[in-house]
Formats: C-alpha cells, structure tokens, sequence
C-alpha cells in the first residue's frame, strides 16, 4: 500500500496543491464578494425604497411594455469568484481540465483511505511488540 501511495503522491500531487490553492482562493473571493456568489435573484419588483407609480388616469394613453432590460454586468468581484470556480473544477482548462480535477478527487479519496489503513498496520505492529501510545512519540 505504501508503494502505491508513494507512486500517485508524486503524480497527482501537483494538481491536488492546485486544486486545494484555487477552492482557498474561491473561499476567499466569494468571502470578499461578500456573498455575492451565494445571493438568490433579484425579485422583478421596484427598487426598494421606490414610490409606488399611481394607477392612470381614466382616458390616459398607456407607455407600451418595455422589453425586459438585461442583468447588469458582474462586478469584478463576482468576476473573480468565477474565475476561481472554473480553475478549481478545471472547466478553464477544458474536458482534459475536468478529468484531471476528477482524478484528483478519486486520488484525494484513495489518500484518505490508504492513509488510514496504513496507520492500522502500524498501530497493530506497535501492539504486537506491547507498546499501547496511540499516537508515536
């Protein structure tokens, strides 16, 4: 299991570093957003604190409907939240990008796993030769 370990460690590393820098930068650009990247859409209504438009007077021609107007553009904060998002889930780099993202993840999981059921092997040699930390000094 080491011999494993040790070989993906050297592959994969690289791209999990990048992986974990990139969710740290998404964490901390939607923290500066300040929740922009978390906020609901904006309900169609007017803009609150707007008086209400008074009903037309009987006879009075109404404005045709107008078109609906489009999003105001992102802020250069909301901007940069989704430039983090596409580097961290590797959309920037294209399929190759999402693919070595998945990689990283499953290897991530098989880190976790192997790392756990290396620490098992050792604690059980240590009991077996009477030494009952658990943790080594």
């Amino acid at each position: 299991m080491r011999k494993w370990h040790r070989w993906i460690t050297v592959f994969i590393g690289i791209f999990m570093l990048f992986i974990a820098l990139t969710g740290l930068g998404s964490h901390f650009a939607a923290m500066y957003a300040r929740g922009s990247f978390f906020e609901q859409a904006q309900s169609e209504g007017p803009p609150r604190g707007a008086p209400a438009s008074a009903a037309p007077a009987a006879g009075a021609a109404t404005a045709p409907a107008t078109a609906p107007t489009t999003p105001p553009a992102p802020s250069s904060a909301r901007q940069l939240v989704g430039l983090f998002h596409h580097l961290h889930s590797g959309e920037f780099f294209g399929p190759v990008g999402v693919i070595i993202s998945l990689l990283a993840g499953f290897a991530l999981l098989f880190f976790a796993g192997s790392g756990m059921w290396m620490y098992l092997q050792m604690y059980r040699q240590r009991r077996a030769r009477n030494r009952k930390e658990l943790f080594w000094k």
